[in-house]
């Protein structure tokens, strides 16, 4: 606690005005006040802090305030966390916060008025008021790329019907300084999360002092720099091959970088100078449903919001009904559609919930075992970083992009469309048949992938599909006479799709949250 010089209250960190703001008379002081009346302990590797622990989910955070703390951001509960005094090391450099609490919940409730299907208790006031400051610990690197460097070039043109390609050998003096290449270093702020509430301008950053806590919380460093060194090696390499690209003498060939045992940081001499322990601020609010969490962080010097949005099943399918009618109308309105057409069509439509049902199995199972978040698995399964390392992954995989399965339906949905004139010249026995396989190998590989998941048991959807599908197809084969039958079959299909789709919403929920935190260290919260 940093005290009042004019009436002994409580000092904390005033964002507005950058300055320690006694809450009693007003009084503003230099968060660097109270180094200086004490060089010595400027200078100290280490500061006095107090260590909140959650008897819950076992995780600690600090704060250099004494009061106690009732209720854990990360794991949701309410409860007292047990404290202790503790010595904590220095960090070298601080990004104070910019973004008041005020600028952190109108940034997130205006985000909100966008997400329509979610659960109305993430736009509840009361719960957007439990934002909280903490302050993360980053690990900035500071590489230079000083020397002479040798690239491979090469360039092509056409002669008669041969092409003829010329092959050079580029050289040239590179002198390149990247500062503050950022990446978390605790194992629990998932690199998903860090990843897309950057960039932070570390030209805000400030010599560091406990003053700039006082009021708000901060998470300690628990992954080593050596974990995310590789990473802002590929980074500082990337970025000055790009500019080697378009520098006007480099820009008229096709580059390839020259081959070399010692990896892309010995192509153009990249070297670590130095590496600093650095916090940056985020406010950070956890929302609990059940045995899942969902998290909604924003970054404290620019304001944008990342969170994880489950869908509320009701207001999804509500919605969906509401804007289906009148579509389903005005198509009855201009076109026909021959009842053995509308079971295709429905059968399409079962075949990519399918499909869509194993990719997103699939990213849950990479999820919960933590392959997306490389400080996880330096903490809990150090053996499984190490051999992505042997197979030359420097660069990092994109964290946990649910986008990624609409990407593979738009995907699969233009190359049916593409297809389709010729599938229309397929005997419609055999076009069924292609359906039916590729449906039944989608299931297949989505019970495998279900099988990795013994915590979660629902798995209806993965068969419901199949079933319309087989349904139509065996509609199809038969050929009756009467258009019941075909819609009847239809019906099937679009009730099997129905199962599948809420499913598909369930483990949606479960890819957007998060399982209950059990850290050894990391966690906390400040009074509800």
């Amino acid at each position: 606690m940093f005290a009042c010089p004019n009436c002994g209250g409580n000092l904390k960190f005033h964002i507005p005005s950058q300055q320690l703001a006694c809450e009693y008379c007003n009084t503003q002081a230099d968060p660097y006040s109270f180094d200086d009346k004490d060089r010595a302990l400027f200078e100290q590797k280490e500061y006095e802090a107090t260590i909140f622990s959650c008897p819950q989910c076992g995780g600690e955070i600090l704060s250099t305030d004494t009061s106690a703390a009732e209720f854990c951001t990360f794991c949701g509960a309410s409860t007292i966390l047990h404290s202790r005094l503790v010595r904590e090391k220095r960090p070298d450099y601080i990004i104070p916060f910019k973004k008041t609490k005020e600028d952190c919940k109108n940034a997130y409730t205006k985000m909100m008025k966008k997400a329509i299907f979610a659960p109305d208790a993430l736009k509840n006031p009361k719960y957007i008021d439990s934002f909280r400051g903490i302050y993360m610990p980053y690990w900035a690197f500071y590489m230079t790329q000083q020397d002479h460097f040798s690239l491979k070039g090469t360039k092509s043109h056409r002669r008669g019907d041969y092409i003829y390609t010329d092959h050079y050998n580029l050289s040239g003096d590179i002198d390149a300084y990247y500062k503050g290449l950022s990446y978390d270093a605790s194992s629990s702020f998932d690199d998903c999360i860090s990843e897309k509430i950057a960039p932070y301008d570390v030209k805000g950053m400030k010599a560091f002092t406990p003053a700039y806590l006082s009021g708000f919380y901060a998470d300690t460093a628990d992954v080593a720099p050596s974990v995310y060194e590789g990473d802002a090696n590929q980074l500082a390499f990337d970025s000055s091959m790009e500019k080697i690209y378009k520098t006007r003498e480099f820009s008229k060939y096709s580059i390839k970088p020259a081959v070399n045992t010692g990896g892309v940081g010995s192509i153009l001499h990249t070297t670590t100078k130095q590496i600093d322990n650095a916090m940056f601020p985020v406010w950070f609010m956890s929302y609990r449903n059940g045995d899942r969490v969902a998290y909604a962080t924003v970054n404290g010097q620019t304001g944008k919001v990342v969170t994880d949005l489950p869908i509320d099943v009701r207001k999804y399918f509500i919605s969906s009904l509401v804007l289906a009618l009148p579509i389903f109308l005005l198509l009855n309105l201009f076109f026909t559609v021959i009842p053995s057409v509308l079971l295709t069509i429905t059968a399409f439509i079962a075949l990519l919930t399918s499909i869509l049902y194993s990719i997103e199995l699939s990213q849950i199972v990479k999820k919960e075992r933590g392959e997306y978040d490389k400080g996880r698995l330096a903490k809990e399964k150090p053996e499984m970083l190490s051999y992505s390392k042997r197979k030359g992954s420097v660069k990092p995989k994109k964290k946990n992009n649910i986008g990624t399965i609409f990407v593979w339906i738009f995907t699969i949905g233009m190359a049916l469309t593409i297809c389709a004139p010729a599938l229309a010249l397929l005997d419609a026995s055999i076009l069924w048949i292609i359906i039916l396989i590729i449906g039944i190998i989608s299931a297949i590989i989505g019970i495998k992938k279900k099988s990795d998941l013994p915590d979660y048991k629902k798995s209806f959807g993965l068969i419901t599909s199949i079933i319309a599908i087989t349904i139509g197809a065996a509609i199809t084969l038969i050929h009756p006479v009467s258009d019941l039958f075909y819609y009847g079959g239809a019906i099937l299909s679009l009730i099997g799709v129905f199962f599948t789709i809420k499913d598909i919403i369930y483990y949606y929920n479960i890819l957007s949250t998060r399982r209950l935190p059990q850290f050894d260290r990391t966690g906390g919260d400040d009074r509800a």
